[in-house]
């Protein structure tokens, strides 16, 4: 087993009458590829604002990269995590050359302004760039991407800082069929380099899951359903108890699906 990297024990968020989180306990490993996945309102979102220091439990404890929210500056945290979600894209400008998107990445910010970056720093961003296989966009603004290769622009800017943490907020949202498939390709080789960082991908749906993935953690109204080796843990069961409606679980060739279990089914 290797080192933990995430540490939560009976981690729970309440806001107001609302439990979002309730008594959470889970570990990710050096090494870990883990998926989390659950129905709209299932703490995904929640648990990915602890994981990356943005948000601290109501009570229990949240332990990152050895450090435990609470009792360390955040601020020196938070670099050594890389994050891709929908508000971090919001936020990167239109006009931004991608090369600079990934290359801001080292001072933590979001546009260019009087930073100076050396020659390390732009052969870092070319070599994921090239990694990503979007080297060829190094020269077109952030605006004219299509959603696919944002995505994978995002993945790269996340890595430019060396995280020891990966974490992937629904990384497939909005993509159509062939720019799911080629972020889930992406997702594949860097889940199987083992000098990529523990990763955790938060998803609604098990045909978004990489090959190469690990582990899966299942929610359902802030509680745990399972935990534990993808092999194992991802059954039809445990996925009808997620979702709360009966569902058929396949896997063939390293992917997985899902629909309804129809009547003939059972």
């Amino acid at each position: 087993m290797g080192t933990a990297v995430l540490e939560f024990a009976d981690v729970t968020v309440r806001r107001g009458e609302a439990v979002l989180l309730d008594k959470i306990t889970w570990q990710v490993d050096d090494g870990d590829r883990w998926v989390v996945l659950g129905p709209n309102g299932a703490g995904k979102t929640t648990m990915m604002q602890i994981a990356s220091a943005q948000m601290h439990p109501t009570s229990g404890v949240a332990g990152i990269l050895g450090e435990v929210l609470g009792a360390v500056d955040v601020f020196e945290l938070r670099p050594r995590i890389g994050i891709t979600s929908a508000a971090v894209a919001e936020r990167i400008p239109r006009s931004e050359l991608v090369r600079d998107v990934v290359v801001s990445a080292s001072y933590g910010v979001l546009g260019r302004w009087r930073e100076e970056y050396d020659d390390l720093d732009y052969e870092r961003a070319t070599s994921l760039l090239i990694e990503l296989g979007i080297h060829h966009l190094a020269e077109r603004t952030f605006g004219t991407l299509s959603e696919g290769e944002r995505k994978r622009v995002q993945i790269a800017r996340a890595l430019m800082v060396d995280p020891e943490l990966l974490l992937l907020d629904e990384p497939a949202a909005g993509l159509d069929l062939g720019g799911r498939e080629d972020l889930v390709s992406t997702l594949s080789t860097l889940a199987y380099m083992p000098q990529s960082p523990a990763t955790v991908l938060i998803s609604h749906h098990v045909e978004e899951i990489p090959p190469g993935f690990t582990h899966v953690l299942m929610l359902r109204q802030g509680g745990v359903v399972a935990a534990g080796p993808i092999e194992e843990t991802l059954t039809a069961t445990n996925l009808t108890a997620t979702f709360g409606m009966p569902l058929q679980l396949n896997h063939d060739d390293g992917r997985w699906a899902a629909r309804r279990r129809t009547r003939s089914a059972t």
